[in-house]
This record gives structure tokens, C-alpha cells and sequence, in this order.
């Protein structure tokens, strides 16, 4: 065997061969490493180094004692999410409302793209996807400002209307069964114009053919949508409600921050909120480490599920 054809030489030239693309595409390309930098270096600081935090949630930590001095317990603080009652509560509240918005996300955002794909002038179907859109944008601070004057029960917009009707009030904000309630619908309301905008985007890609075929075969426009539209809607329905599974833990922090308060604790308390509860308020570090690393885990544990199903029912691929 000559040395040319020896398949270590072949290896090794491979080898050496890649390393010299590497050094030109870095010479050629260092602009855009320098660029990228600065994102790369605050991504570490932030997102990296606090990790080191996490062996809180091993500890009793006492801040005056430091990592090194607090006491090593184990997986106590763990146990304690599930003997604490707070601790199980807080963990189906999320459940539920992450679980219900997840479902209306889907159903209301499929619905509305399906309407909004039936109608012919520009010009009014331009104005209504612009008008949805707009509360995408706007923080919760904004909406949670405008939500707490429009449901206040002393003189509150939604409930003038109400008893204009003979309706009595209702204290959205207060009730707890309410406020699951007032929490799904205004998420629901602020993002179901722009997630309409993935559903939208595989409506425009069906073939026009496939309708006329079915116009010709005497299909009316239910008929259409129901053996065209849904059909054709199904595999980037699949990938959407796979990939929600790693936000089943996620039920939006900024959102029952800026709405809650200790009458619906009970119904409305969630991981994030009660983290931030335990921790910054409460100053029991380790306990809400301990609770925040326990969700953080589950969240990754489904999110490679999610992407696991996407790319077996859907083909979906992240790169």
C-alpha cells in the first residue's frame, strides 16, 4: 500500500487540511468575532458565572457565612418544595395556567389566521393584523397598569358595564378562580396576533391548485378548510405544540408580578413568583434556589422532549 492511498495519511492530511479552513474562515471572519464578543462576554457574566449560585440549593446557605462556610444539607431543600403545602400548590398553580394558555395559544391563534385568510381586501386585512399585533409589543407593566383601572370594582370600565346589566361585580384581581381566568384571556389577547403570524405564513404556502381542484369537485369553503387548510395547518401545529411543552413550567412571571397580590395566592401564585418570594423577599436563599433548580431541570428534561417529537411527527429541525 503506497503512502498515499495509507488511510492514516489520508486521516492525518484531512486533519490538517480542516485546521488551515479554520485559520483562514477565523482570519477572514475576525470582524465578526470581535463583533459578537461583547454579547458573548455579558452572556457570560450573567448567564454563566451566577450559576456557581446553584450550590445554594445544596446548602443552608447563610450569606454571612459565604459558599465555603454554610452547612452541606443535601437534597433537603428539595424535599421540602413537596412537604411544604405552598410548595405543591404553587407547582399545580403553574401547571394550570401555563397548560390552558398553551391550549388557547394554539387554538385562538389557528382560529383567527383561518378568518383572516378569508378575507379579500388588502387594506382591512392589513388594518385588523396591525391592530392584534400592537399589544405583542407593549410590556406588562403598561398592561398590567391598564388591566388593574379597566377590572377595579370601584369604578372599573368592565364592571360599569356589567352592572349596567344588572350584572354584579366581579373582582377579577381578587378572586382567585377569576384571576386564573383574567390572567389566561389577557395573554391569550396580548400575543394571539403574532403567534397568527406562523399559521398565517403556512397558510400562504398551500398550493392554489389544491382549492380549485376541490371547487371543481363541488366543495364549498368549509369543506375547503376542512380537508385543505386543517390538513396542510397540521405538521407546523404539531411542531408548535410540541416545542410549548418545554413552557409548560414558564406560566410568564412578568405578567402575575404586575397582577397579583396576597388575595390569590392561593390560585395565582406560581414558580417564578414564589421564587422570587422565598428569595429576594423572604431572604430563605436556598430553599428558592433549590425550587428554581428544580424547575429549571424539568423545563430542560421537556424541552428535549418537545424537540424530540417535533422531529418525529414533524420533521422539525433545528438547524
Amino acid at each position: 500500500m503506497s503512502a498515499l492511498t495509507n488511510p492514516q495519511n489520508e486521516l492525518k492530511y484531512q486533519k490538517k487540511k480542516k485546521r488551515k479552513k479554520s485559520a483562514w474562515n477565523l482570519k477572514r471572519n475576525w470582524p465578526l468575532h470581535v463583533l459578537v464578543m461583547p454579547a458573548i462576554i455579558l452572556a457570560f457574566i450573567f448567564n454563566y458565572l451566577p450559576l456557581a449560585g446553584i450550590v445554594m440549593a445544596f446548602q443552608e446557605y447563610k450569606p454571612w457565612h459565604g459558599f465555603t462556610g454554610s452547612e452541606w444539607v443535601g437534597f433537603d431543600q428539595f424535599r421540602k418544595i413537596f412537604e411544604f403545602s405552598e410548595g405543591r400548590q404553587v407547582i399545580w398553580n403553574t401547571l394550570v395556567i401555563s397548560s390552558f394558555k398553551i391550549v388557547f395559544q394554539l387554538i385562538i391563534p389557528i382560529a383567527f389566521a383561518l378568518l383572516l385568510n378569508e378575507v379579500r381586501v388588502t387594506a382591512f386585512k392589513r388594518s385588523i393584523q396591525t391592530l392584534v399585533y400592537l399589544p405583542h409589543f407593549l410590556s406588562w407593566v403598561i398592561l398590567g397598569g391598564i388591566l388593574l383601572d379597566l377590572l377595579s370594582v370601584d369604578g372599573g370600565l368592565v364592571n360599569q358595564f356589567l352592572n349596567y346589566f344588572g350584572i354584579n361585580s366581579i373582582f377579577f384581581l381578587g378572586d382567585g378562580d377569576w384571576f386564573r381566568v383574567t390572567v389566561i384571556a389577557s395573554d391569550v389577547w396580548k400575543d394571539f396576533g403574532f403567534s397568527a403570524i406562523i399559521f398565517l405564513a403556512a397558510l400562504s404556502g398551500i398550493n392554489p391548485a389544491l382549492y380549485e381542484a376541490a371547487v371543481v369537485d363541488g366543495a364549498n369553503r368549509f369543506q375547503q378548510v376542512l380537508f385543505i387548510t386543517l390538513p396542510a395547518l397540521l405538521p407546523i401545529t404539531i411542531v408548535v405544540a410540541t416545542l410549548a411543552l418545554g413552557n409548560i413550567l414558564n406560566a410568564g412571571f412578568d405578567q402575575i408580578f404586575n397582577l397579583y397580590n396576597p388575595l390569590v395566592y392561593d390560585k395565582g401564585d406560581i414558580i417564578d413568583t414564589y421564587v422570587y418570594r422565598q428569595g429576594l423577599l423572604g431572604g430563605n436563599f436556598s430553599y428558592a434556589t433549590a425550587v428554581g433548580l428544580f424547575k429549571s431541570v424539568i423545563a430542560f428534561i421537556l424541552i428535549v422532549l418537545g424537540y424530540r417529537l417535533a422531529y418525529k411527527y414533524a420533521n422539525y429541525r433545528i438547524f
